[in-house]
Formats: structure tokens, sequence, C-alpha cells
């Protein structure tokens, strides 16, 4: 099983999302900002990107107006300063390869912070280019079978007849992997099928995964969690796979 779904499972049973809240709206807030604004426009059913995020942000609770304000601004209304996307490449300890996707108003403080956290934390930042090579843009729907009498075979035959293009299972949960400009019409597809979808957006897929010893997976699982914890990080993308021995030792 990929490290991605280990990962995001390992943060959530550390609570991260709850303890940080505020940081984890801010992070919302960015997603939509920067959705409102390449998709040049405010409405959600006008905008997939930005309905994602919308639906992401209320599933999290986040107050209406708060996501209103964050629409506005990637409109360009207000005084706030425009955000702009940044992707951050870079090796973990073992050899990972690290994608960072960042949103920020302020490009020099995001990239040191960025440096000094790979520095820190035995890795090295790299060049543009240097390993975005090894990872390729899909759409990532998630869904959670837990409590459901779905047969598990049964399910991941209808993502296959709506689309997907691969399927991965971690206990009760299914995450689909789709072209990013299908995931609209997979998504939809599923949901209509009676799929229970918890999640949708877009992530950045490895092409190879890498499995390194548990001494450098520990130190790599550390610079991701640093990483994701500056303010200025959306996500981090890894082709980090790990045994459910180390997922618990860092748990």
């Amino acid at each position: 099983m990929s490290g991605h779904s280990k990962w995001h499972t390992i943060r959530r049973s550390k609570g991260v999302a709850d303890q940080r809240r505020g940081q984890l709206f801010t992070k919302l807030a960015r997603d939509i900002t920067i959705a409102a604004r390449e998709g040049g426009s405010g409405d959600p059913d006008m905008n997939f990107r930005l309905r994602l995020a919308v639906d992401k942000a209320r599933g999290n609770n986040m107050p209406s107006d708060s996501i209103q304000r964050a629409i506005e601004r990637g409109l360009g209304k207000g005084n706030e300063a425009a955000l702009e996307e940044i992707f951050y490449e870079g090796y973990a300890p073992g050899g990972i390869a690290l994608m960072v996707e960042a949103a920020t108003d302020n490009r020099n403080r995001t990239s040191s912070d960025v440096r000094t956290v790979f520095n820190k934390n035995g890795g090295n930042p790299g060049e543009p280019g240097s390993v975005g090579w090894m990872f390729e843009l899909k759409g990532l729907i998630t869904a959670d079978l837990a409590g459901r009498k779905i047969d598990l075979d049964e399910a991941q035959l209808l993502a296959i007849d709506a689309g997907a293009e691969d399927v991965e299972i971690e206990g009760n949960e299914m995450q689909i992997y789709c072209e990013w400009t299908q995931l609209n019409v997979v998504r939809q597809a599923l949901l209509d099928a009676g799929l229970p979808i918890t999640d949708a957006e877009k992530t950045m897929r490895p092409k190879t995964l890498v499995t390194p010893e548990e001494k450098d997976a520990l130190a790599a699982m550390r610079l991701i969690e640093r990483l994701e914890d500056l303010d200025d990080v959306q996500k981090v993308y890894s082709n980090l796979d790990i045994t459910d021995e180390v997922a618990a030792k860092f748990e």
C-alpha cells in the first residue's frame, strides 16, 4: 500500500487537524483563494476546483463568511496581497523525493522557510524540475466503506466503470485515482452509484515508490511533518512507501 494513505492515517490519528484548527482554516482559505483566481470565477457551480475547495472547507466546519472572504480575495477584492501557488522540490533522508505545494503572498519568506526546514531535518532542497519528473498530476477520490454493505470487489468495479485508472484499499478506505481533468466526472459517477465519497482533490502521484531503511523512513516522515506545519505549505507529496511497523513507530 502506498505511503500516501498511511501518512494521512498517521496525521489523522495524531489529531493534527484538531490541534491546529486555525492553521487548517488558513490552508483551506488559501485553497479557495487560489481556486477562485485560477478558475476566474467565484461560483462553485462554474469552477470545479473551487467547488472541491469549498466542499472541503464546509466539511471541516469552516464559517461561511470566511469562505466568502477567501473567494473575494481570489477575485482581487479587498486589500490583501495576492496569493501565488509555488512548488518546491527536494529530497528527504533515504533519497525520498518531495514535492512541496505552497500558497504564499511572500515568495522570499516561503522559500527561506522551506529551505530551512529541509536543511535542519536532514533533507536537501533541489532545483525546479529535480524531482518533478517523478510525479504525475492526478485526481484523487477517497471513499470510506466503514459500516457500509458494499463488497470491496464490487466497489472497485464501480470505480473502474466510472473512469478510475487505479484503486488502492487501506483498511476501510478506498483511494481512487483518475486523470485530473476527469475528476468531476468520475466523482459524480461514483456518487450516483452510491459510493460514500469523503474527499476529492488533486494530487501529485509518484510514478514509483521507495521503501527506505527504518531510520531514514522515520526521518523522512519527520521532515514531511515539519514542512506541512509551515503556514505557507498546503501539501507535501512524496514517493515514500512505509510498512505498517514503521508507521506504528512514528505514531
